[in-house]
């Protein structure tokens, strides 16, 4: 049985959000565990009933109860569609805080946490990963020439992030070859971390914070910060607030489109849209827009079905409820004819590509590839 629900300022601000919603259950179609299950345990209003019954005191926590919380992937679809804009991602962040503070997560995924924001045992974690099966093979280097600077016009720096480090490396590289054509600069940002969003989902605040820090000190104050996984975006935003400005690459890249342009590819691909992209980062049109841009280019979207269930550590931590939200994205792949997925996050790259036999890169790595 777990704790009690522990009695500090978070649970007035939980009452009050939760107060917003008006229970009318418009999100139910848009929410991924809720179409998983049908259960409105397992729905964006459910949740918030429990969340809001612990913070005034109405019912005791149960193990039941923080399950359901658990299962939640914080993909914020229902907050997009909700008439009443409750701010449920802030609302998750400050229950699952409560939450970790009355009965923290098991040891591992405390462990995996503290793992990612050490780099050099990321590198060691990715490898015994790989081995496992639970992680798919670094992506082949594929297409990439040197950067070569030209006129420069401005200086940006990429975010790394943890187990993008080695999985994004030629991406980055790629990245800026495309900047360098639009006449900007890469400037280094040594001793950057972790973004944060691994420990935010288990309710462990001060480590989170313990990163932002490690990241404010990383980037010089007021260079513009490019990030390549739309999962990391919103956390390190929050995290260089009134420091620097935290752009999306491909919106970055977007801007300054009439500067590029693309030999042909003539092939055909499927474009999956993350749920970080589409309701937080919001970058889905300036990506359609930039393919659009390369020749002879066939796409085939894949039909929003709704989270693919990576969703940070779910993956990992629920791993048969994650494969079978994953399973429609899969079974609508095999039955195409397609050469390579592209996915603009590196959680679900990750999680989608151990389902699948052909390649999972990156928008940026092929839009590099087909630079003119």
């Amino acid at each position: 049985m777990a704790k009690p629900f522990s009695t500090s300022n978070n649970a007035s601000d939980i009452a009050r959000l939760a107060d917003r919603c008006v229970q009318c259950g418009l999100c139910l179609p848009h929410c991924p565990t809720y179409q998983l299950d049908r259960s409105e345990a397992e729905s964006p209003r459910g949740r918030i009933a429990y969340m809001k019954a612990l913070a005034i005191g109405q019912i005791m926590a149960s193990d039941v109860g923080d399950r359901h919380l658990d299962h939640c992937l914080g993909c914020r679809r229902c907050e997009s569609v909700c008439p009443a804009s409750v701010e449920y991602d802030d609302l998750l962040a400050l229950a699952r805080e409560q939450q970790y503070l009355r009965k923290p997560p098991p040891y591992k995924f405390k462990l995996l946490a503290g793992v990612l924001a050490k780099p050099g045992l990321v590198g060691i974690a990715g490898v015994l990963g790989r081995a496992s099966g639970q992680l798919p093979k670094l992506p082949n280097s594929g297409f990439r020439n040197e950067s070569r600077p030209g006129d420069q016009t401005g200086k940006v720096a990429i975010f790394i992030g943890c187990i993008a480090n080695a999985y994004e490396a030629n991406t980055r590289l790629n990245l800026q070859k495309i900047l360098n054509a639009q006449g900007f600069s890469v400037l280094p940002a040594n001793g950057q971390t972790c973004c944060g969003t691994a420990a935010t989902s288990l309710g462990d605040g001060r480590t989170a914070g313990a990163l932002a820090e490690k990241n404010r000190i990383a980037f010089d104050n007021g260079i513009t910060v490019l990030s390549l996984a739309t999962g990391c975006h919103e956390q390190l935003s929050r995290s260089l607030q009134n420091q620097n400005t935290v752009i999306d690459a491909l919106n970055f890249v977007s801007r300054r489109s009439g500067l590029l342009k693309f030999k042909a590819a003539n092939k055909k691909i499927a474009l999956h849209i993350p749920c970080s992209q589409s309701t937080v980062v919001k970058s889905d049109q300036a990506l359609r827009q930039l393919l659009a841009m390369i020749p002879g280019l066939e796409i085939q979207e894949l039909p929003d079905r709704g989270c693919c269930g990576a969703a940070g550590l779910h993956m990992l931590a629920e791993p048969d409820r994650a494969n079978r939200l994953r399973t429609p994205l899969i079974e609508k792949i095999h039955g195409t004819d397609v050469s390579e997925l592209l996915s603009s996050n590196i959680g679900c790259r990750l999680h989608i590509a151990n389902g699948l036999k052909i390649p999972v890169r990156h928008p940026i790595d092929f839009l590099a590839e087909h630079l003119a």
